[in-house]
């Protein structure tokens, strides 16, 4: 990938529309070369399905990294702290949570440098206590779409 596939890629996701005419216009490149540079992102698997769904691993962030954050209470800390922790380089998920931990953030990164970057930056945050970080060595399952976590029978009788 080189910096006109990540411009393309950004604009693809900010727009939520993968038409090359609009990704074109929005970025001043002609539509013939961003289809041809997005046929060749899903040929390399950085793109899957006609949704244009982001592969991570294959666009090199190697690393997951799930981390509890323990937070000092205070009136509307979880907006507060949540926002923030939201704001973070590379942070793609955060989860106010009951129980022991306050937060679940799930950050995907580049390489091992990127770790001690991410910690130091949740540990700065006003009122954050605490953090306990864990490494994903294996993804068995990933499936954000929950329609495709059910089978139809289900759908129906859940959501019919």
């Amino acid at each position: 990938m080189d910096s006109r596939d990540i411009e393309i890629l950004k604009t693809v996701f900010e727009l939520g529309d993968p038409s090359p005419r609009r990704i074109g216009e929005k970025i001043g490149i002609p539509k013939s070369t961003v289809h041809y540079r997005l046929s060749k992102l899903q040929e390399q698997g950085v793109l899957q399905n006609d949704l244009y769904e982001f592969n991570s691993k294959v666009a090199g962030f190697n690393i997951t990294v799930i981390t509890e954050v323990l937070a000092e209470y205070e009136p509307n800390y979880q907006q507060r702290v949540g926002e923030e922790l939201s704001e973070i380089e590379g942070v793609s998920e955060v989860h106010f949570m009951m129980g022991d931990t306050d937060f679940i953030v799930v950050a995907h990164l580049p390489n091992s440098d990127h770790i001690q970057r991410l910690i130091n930056e949740y540990e700065v945050i006003e009122g954050v206590e605490r953090t306990s970080s864990k490494f994903v060595i294996s993804t068995i399952k990933y499936e954000p779409n929950a329609m495709r976590n059910y089978d139809r029978e289900t759908l129906i009788e859940i959501l019919g």
